[in-house]
């Protein structure tokens, strides 16, 4: 009698007026706030998508062209592809030896700033010595330090050793651009790795060396494609140190120098079409670069946070 008399009241509490609102109704509102929320999210990144992509597509479009069409029609496709432009702007305007100049300086750079961005990361990160902390605060502190500010020292630096002009000159110039940035990036995403694989190596005989190049860099690939990405991206980019540093032989400029020496000749001979080819030829690296390491440059950016 007892166990019915509560299975009656069991059964008629859900029927008073006191009771909560059934789980599944909140659930649902939480689904349709979520639902508004992925929406306008979703929106705004169309539109920041369309933003960016759209001058791409366009400079693009634009650099097969004749200067008729761009200024006839510049939101149209070509009546007829105008590869001649391309080969005028690789041939004429120099931006062949532009491009293998940057190609010369921003690959010895990349490689000489990972590889010695690693180390010191590696260092700064793994192993506690006097002075750990001043060092790593004072690469972070080189990424607040103004590049301008250094300019006019660094002209008379370089040309009192001799380095002006010359390929070594602005990869050394480079790599010390990047070193703080890369150190204070790495730092981090060493720090995520795991000490016991390093002590498993070194407990098996393997140098400190050995455990670093076979090991510790191996594990780290996804943090030195994305630190990798960003300078590849500023360096290609940089016009500000190749414009002070490279100021008497014109066969060594960057190609950054050769798209600006042709956009101010535009107003004197009027070859837009070739602008575009040039201009669409500095930005085939930077996005062939991006889409090919896309999904290495998300996993570096992440690793971290998951771990």
């Amino acid at each position: 009698m007892v166990t019915g008399a509560a299975t009656a009241v069991v059964k008629e509490r859900p029927d008073d007026g006191l009771s909560a609102p059934p789980r599944k109704e909140r659930n649902g509102g939480g689904r349709g706030e979520g639902g508004v929320l992925n929406v306008f999210s979703h929106g705004v990144l169309v539109i920041w998508g369309l933003l960016v992509t759209m001058p791409l597509l366009w400079a693009v479009v634009s650099s097969f062209k004749d200067d008729a069409e761009i200024f006839g029609s510049p939101w149209g496709l070509p009546s007829v592809l105008h590869f001649d432009n391309w080969a005028r702007a690789w041939d004429k305007a120099n931006m062949g030896q532009y491009f293998l100049n940057s190609l010369i300086v921003v690959g010895g750079s990349l490689i000489g700033t990972m590889l010695l961005g690693s180390m010191a990361a590696y260092v700064l990160a793994r192993f506690d010595f006097p002075g750990n902390r001043f060092l790593y605060f004072l690469f972070v502190g080189g990424m607040g330090f103004p590049v301008i500010l250094a300019l006019v020292p660094l002209f008379f630096v370089m040309k009192n050793m001799t380095l002006l002009d010359t390929y070594h000159g602005l990869i050394l110039v480079y790599i010390a651009y990047s070193l703080p940035f890369t150190v204070f990036f790495l730092s981090g995403f060493f720090r995520t790795l795991p000490t016991s694989v390093a002590e498993a190596a070194l407990i098996d005989g393997a140098s400190h060396t050995r455990t670093f190049f076979q090991v510790m860099l191996p594990m780290a690939r996804p943090g030195l494609i994305s630190v990798g990405i960003f300078n590849f991206l500023g360096q290609w980019n940089q016009y500000l140190l190749p414009t002070v540093l490279n100021v008497g032989d014109p066969n060594k400029k960057m190609l950054t120098q050769g798209l600006v020496a042709l956009a101010v000749s535009q107003g004197y001979k009027g070859d837009w079409s070739g602008l575009f080819a040039g201009l669409t030829i500095a930005m085939l690296p930077v996005l062939a670069a991006y889409i090919i390491f896309q999904r290495q440059v998300v996993a570096g950016l992440t690793a971290g946070a998951l771990k």
